[in-house]
C-alpha cells in the first residue's frame, strides 16, 4: 500500500517502501558497516551485527552475534547468545511462501556457510559445523550410536552436526545426495571452540 521513497544515507542511496531501523545505541546494539536491518524486524539487547542483512520480521535475542554477510530472512526466529558464522543463511516465510519459521534457539553455534530453510528448528545449545545444509526434506540421521536414528527438520538439543552425504537411486544411476550428520553432544572441548567470542567480547577485542 506504501509508496516507493528514496533514502539517503550518506553517499548511500536506498529506494524501498519501508525505512530502515533505527535508535541502535539505546539498546546497546553494536551495527557494524554495512550491516542492514529492517524497519519491522526485532533486535534485542547486545546483540552485535556485522555487516549483514536482517529481514522484516525476524527475530534476534540478546547476546547474539550476526557474523559477516550472513542474512536472517523474514520472521526467522533467534534465540540468545547464538553465534551466527559469516556466510550463514537463514531462510525466509516470504519468498516463496512457508508455513514456518525457521527457529534456532538459545545458545547454538551456526557454523560458516551454514544454510537453515523451510522452517527447520534448530534446539538449544547445538552446534553445526561449517556447511551443513538443512531444509525441510534434508535427512538428519543421528550415527553417534550403535543404529540410525532419523530427525524431520529438527536438530536435537546439544547435538554436534556435521554435514555428510547418503547414496539415492535413479534412472541415470546413484548419486551422492546431502544430508546432516548428527555426530554426538555438545561436550567441554566444543564449549571451549564455541566460548571464544564471549571471551573476545569481555576483553572488548573487536572481531
Amino acid at each position: 500500500m506504501k509508496k516507493m521513497e528514496t533514502i539517503e544515507i550518506g553517499p548511500f542511496e536506498f529506494h524501498d517502501k519501508i525505512p530502515l531501523k533505527k535508535g541502535f545505541a539505546k539498546k546497546k546494539i553494536r551495527v557494524v558497516p554495512h550491516a542492514i536491518a529492517r524497519y519491522g524486524s526485532f533486535i534485542n539487547k547486545n546483540v552485535i551485527l556485522m555487516p549483514s542483512y536482517i529481514n522484516i520480521g525476524a527475530y534476534i535475542g540478546s547476546g547474539t552475534l550476526v557474523d559477516t554477510w550472513a542474512t536472517i530472512g523474514s520472521c526467522a526466529q533467534i534465540g540468545k547468545n547464538v553465534h551466527i558464522s559469516g556466510g550463514v543463511g537463514v531462510g525466509g516465510v516470504l519468498e516463496p511462501i512457508q508455513s514456518e519459521p525457521v527457529i534456532i534457539e538459545d545458545n547454538c553455534f551456526i557454523g560458516s556457510r551454514c544454510i537453515i530453510v523451510e522452517g527447520v528448528r534448530v534446539k538449544k545449545e547445538a552446534v553445526l559445523g561449517a556447511g551443513v545444509i538443512l531444509t525441510g526434506s534434508t535427512k538428519i540421521i543421528d550415527v553417534s550410536g550403535k543404529k540410525k536414528k532419523y530427525y524431520n527438520q529438527e536438530i536435537p538439543e546439544r547435538s554436534v552436526v556435521i554435514p555428510g552425504t547418503y547414496q539415492k537411486k535413479f534412472p541415470a544411476g546413484n548419486f551422492s545426495i546431502p544430508c546432516a550428520l548428527i555426530i554426538g553432544k555438545r561436550k567441554a572441548s566444543t564449549n571451549k571452540k564455541t566460548t571464544l567470542n564471549q571471551a573476545l567480547r569481555e576483553f572488548n577485542i573487536s572481531t
